[in-house]
């Protein structure tokens, strides 16, 4: 339709006019939310970083499965691969949970794994035909053992059904050594699967062949919503991102409804994370990252994120996190943005301190509290919604598999922010980002 400031409120409504035109957005609430911690060394650099180490992954890395605990996982066509986590990033133990009771299984194309029970279990999810991304049921596998303990089948209703995306309840749950249920994402449904019985009991696999998944609750919408992956905040709230673009927040009490909607700005959502706190969320597209301030105030006066309430007509504008033209031409056209995350908390009060993406053989990490500054220089004499260009790259020298942070807990003391974990199909590397960069 023609552009004109007519049709514009038809597409995004009179809430998000702030997204139509940035100068009248209220950006109040990212100023308000600066994280005073005096420990946050920000991003100078483009390129420098320390990396301590580097080994091996025998080949055909295709999912990483960071742990809070004492372990990490590599997934590749053999099996799961352990790893220690240490304070400098994650170390081989040598140790590894093969397919198959030891076969080969290079025909498994995973397309999620979830660490679950205090992280003693891994699930893993593979598309159910090749090319297409839903899967028909998954594997659990069992850590402690070292065995596949079940096949696990998504049904609903007697009839089955397929998921394209799973994740945790919560961000911490993983954690919880009796964890049953996770959450489950398709097209057109949000829904919560239980490993139990519809009495509560673990359902016994020796006698129940391929056991069901219990749906537990959930919503199959009609039509229109084009889901393709999900993320869950600290207390169970949940970010859906959309084919059309669109980001909805769900609040931990009901998968019917959104309590918001954000627009789409033309591009597909492949990937969306959010803050512990659910004051943040960041969706990636094939050419940029998003940013989302969460927050508002409510008739009474209130601060409250989008999570918990609507967000009313002040609704602040996101910021664009993108590369400048000549590392963008480096990353290669054929290069897209993936696996957009915030480094990793799991406790109120703490604020995550990075983000980090992938893009062909580029690791990209921004300071977070640089983006959300609204003095920030990137944002100087910039019309238009703000992006911001400042980031530091880590550089392999095959494309990237996955680039994640590990825990909190993981940072040392002379270095505020836990290593970043990159693995590539041959080799994983941990590497401690520095403040100052060359």
């Amino acid at each position: 339709m023609e552009a004109s400031e007519e049709n514009k409120v038809k597409v995004y409504g009179k809430e998000f006019i702030g997204w139509v035109k940035p100068e009248v957005a209220d950006d109040s609430m990212w100023e308000d939310a600066k994280d005073h911690s005096t420990d946050s060394t920000p991003l100078k650099g483009s390129r420098g970083s320390i990396e301590e180490f580097e080994e091996a992954a025998n080949g055909g890395v295709q999912s990483l499965a960071l742990g809070a605990l004492d372990n990490s996982f590599l997934v590749n066509d053999i099996g799961v691969h352990v790893y220690r986590n240490l304070n400098r990033g994650i170390n081989g133990k040598g140790i590894c949970v093969k397919y198959d009771g030891g076969g080969n299984a290079s025909n498994l194309t995973l397309k999620k794994t979830l660490l679950m029970r205090a992280e003693t279990n891994i699930m893993l999810m593979s598309p159910a035909n090749k090319g297409r991304p839903n899967a028909t049921g998954l594997k659990q596998v069992d850590i402690v053992t070292g065995k596949i303990v079940t096949e696990w089948k998504f049904e609903k209703d007697g009839t089955d059904i397929t998921m394209r995306d799973i994740t945790n309840d919560t961000k911490g749950s993983q954690l919880d050594p009796s964890e049953s249920t996770f959450l489950g994402l398709n097209d057109k449904i949000l829904c919560q699967w239980d490993m139990r019985d519809k009495k509560g009991m673990v359902q016994d696999i020796a006698t129940s062949g391929s056991p069901v998944l219990h749906w537990t609750q959930g919503h199959q919408f009609s039509r229109g919503t084009n889901f393709q992956c999900f993320a869950s905040t600290g207390d169970g709230s949940i970010v859906v991102g959309s084919l059309d673009g669109k980001i909805r927040l769900y609040s931990k009490a009901s998968m019917r409804q959104a309590k918001t909607a954000f627009p789409g700005l033309g591009s597909p959502i492949t990937q969306v994370d959010v803050t512990y706190d659910g004051k943040w969320v960041l969706g990636t597209t094939d050419t940029y990252l998003i940013l989302i301030c969460t927050l508002f105030t409510d008739k009474d006066g209130k601060t409250k994120t989008g999570f918990t309430g609507r967000m009313g007509n002040r609704i602040p504008a996101p910021r664009l996190l993108k590369l400048t033209p000549l590392d963008s031409h480096l990353a290669g056209n054929d290069n897209k943005f993936h696996g957009g995350h915030f480094s990793w908390v799991t406790e109120n009060g703490k604020q995550e301190r990075h983000v980090v993406a992938t893009v062909g053989k580029f690791s990209v990490v921004w300071d977070f509290q640089q983006v959300k500054n609204t003095s920030h220089g990137c944002y100087r004499n910039q019309q238009g919604l703000k992006s911001c260009y400042c980031y530091k790259i880590v550089l392999k020298d095959e494309s990237i598999v996955e680039s994640r942070f590990m825990h909190d807990k993981y940072a040392g003391s002379d270095l505020p922010e836990a290593p970043l974990i990159v693995a590539t199909p041959l080799k994983v590397s941990s590497i401690s980002l520095s403040g100052s960069g060359r």
